[in-house]
């Protein structure tokens, strides 16, 4: 692998939402090793002594979905860092109820982290980057952004939406230079599920397994695709959701073995 590729993102500065675990604490330190300078917020404190120490990532508390978050991230990153050039918008939660069972202040929550916290923060990070022309934003989807799953219609609506919002961005800041694409992440192993469910980590490793692939994937294996959306090797990609599911958004039924 020559020099290019391993400082992809070299000097650039970055923000990355939920970045205390699993997807986006592996986005923080891949961007990091290849050279980024990154600030790394989570709503969970911890994310401060995650990363103590780091002259070159700075932790940030503060709630995805707040509108005064995510105004406070952006002006802190171009007060210590002088520029954004990236912004990986991947804080999400979830929960498991049928839509009869839910109350509207869940559905709220689940909506306002994983679509209104993405579109706060993509609002104040153009903002930054248009005076400079140039910029990537990177979110990260499901392949619920494509597909219905019981149990979980506000986490599927709101990656829905996600999908429109990754596209209507990109359409209409690439004449600024700024690119906009998505993941379409399957199972992965992190805690996402750890707030009700005790044995969240083994249940989206096992669920993984439906996929085509055999298995759920690694944070660090989501992580290599965001860095890649995020340097210029994929500069051609405008409004894209790159499927990162193992091939389950291929298959039609159980694979067959």
């Amino acid at each position: 692998m020559n020099n290019k590729v391993i400082n992809e993102v070299q000097e650039k500065v970055a923000i990355v939402t939920g970045a205390a675990s699993g997807i986006g604490r592996a986005t923080v330190e891949l961007l990091h090793a290849r050279g980024a300078l990154v600030v790394a917020e989570d709503i969970n404190p911890a994310v401060k002594d995650i990363f103590k120490g780091h002259d070159r990532i700075v932790p940030f508390v503060g709630d995805v979905a707040s509108e005064e978050t995510a105004r406070s991230v952006v002006a802190l990153t171009l007060e210590r860092f002088g520029k954004l050039d990236i912004l990986v918008n991947n804080a999400a939660t979830i929960i498991y109820k049928r839509v009869v069972d839910m109350t509207l202040d869940e559905w709220d929550r689940i909506l306002s982290v994983n679509l209104t916290g993405v579109f706060l923060h993509s609002r104040e990070a153009v903002r930054a980057m248009i005076p400079k022309k140039s910029g990537a934003i990177v979110n990260i989807g499901s392949y619920a952004c494509f597909f219905g799953f019981p149990a979980i219609a506000a986490y599927c609506a709101s990656k829905a939406g996600l999908a429109q919002l990754t596209r209507v961005l990109a359409v209409e800041n690439i004449p600024h230079g700024i690119r906009v694409n998505a993941v379409g992440a399957g199972d992965v192993v992190t805690n996402l599920l750890n707030h009700f469910m005790p044995n969240g980590r083994e249940f989206l490793a096992q669920h993984g397994k439906n996929a085509p692939i055999g298995r759920a994937a690694q944070p660090e294996e989501i992580a290599e695709v965001v860095a890649f959306l995020a340097s210029e090797r994929a500069s051609f990609l405008v409004g894209s959701v790159v499927m990162a599911d193992g091939g389950y958004s291929v298959q039609v039924g159980p694979t067959v073995t």
